[in-house]
């Protein structure tokens, strides 16, 4: 009697829960992941030679263009929730005398750099896109004279201080920029107590030859 052979069927996989758990996982990614706001201005930073790196939160970075005008950004911290960013503008609004309204300042929470004087804030934010926002990054008023009176550069300092006493400091200048202005940002820096403070270069790859070695 011949023997019943069974029938073996080949193993197969159902990967339909596969692709609903990557579309789920495409969809979180979609609608959590926040893109990073347009710098106002871009900086050819000079080469040094340090490996370390500027903190990514919890910084406010002044940015010195090719001709030497002064863009300035805080963020809001470690902690999101305490929107640091729209207090110092409140506190700038009151300086000046610009008041904003809630959409004006979620709006601002929501943009990066700028190189804007108080007297047209309230333009830049309300601005429909980046090109005509661009006509009033004119940079931040730093006159030294007559006791930083029309210092606005040391005000938004001094309020991110104020508002986030942990926060660190970062100065992004151009290569090509003038000693003197970056002077003005080191001494205002300085009189707000932020004696340590990040240089942003680029970085340099260094070789060294055999020959360059010289051995004790």
């Amino acid at each position: 009697m011949p023997k019943l052979k069974m029938h073996h069927a080949s193993p197969r996989i159902d990967m339909t829960p596969m692709v609903d758990l990557f579309t789920l996982l495409l969809t979180f990614f979609m609608l959590t992941t926040s893109f990073k706001p347009t710098e106002a201005v871009i900086v050819d930073t000079p080469n040094s030679i340090s490996e370390k790196t500027a903190p990514d939160k919890n910084i406010m970075m002044i940015y010195i263009s090719k001709d030497n005008k002064i863009y300035f950004n805080v963020d809001n911290g470690l902690d999101s929730t305490t929107h640091v960013r729209v207090k110092v503008l409140e506190e700038m609004g009151k300086q000046y005398g610009v008041t904003f309204t809630a959409k004006e300042k979620a709006e601002f929470e929501k943009l990066g750099s700028f190189g804007v004087p108080m007297k047209d804030m309230k333009s830049w934010i309300d601005a429909k896109d980046g090109v005509e926002r661009e006509k009033y990054n004119t940079g931040i008023p730093c006159d030294t004279a007559n006791n930083y009176k029309d210092n606005q550069l040391n005000k938004w300092v001094l309020y991110s201080r104020f508002h986030n006493q942990g926060i660190e400091a970062a100065v992004k200048g151009d290569g090509d920029a003038k000693y003197e202005t970056a002077k003005i940002v080191f001494d205002i820096l300085l009189e707000n107590k932020l004696s340590r403070f990040n240089l942003t270069t680029n970085m340099e790859k260094v070789e060294i030859k055999l020959g360059d070695y010289k051995g004790k």
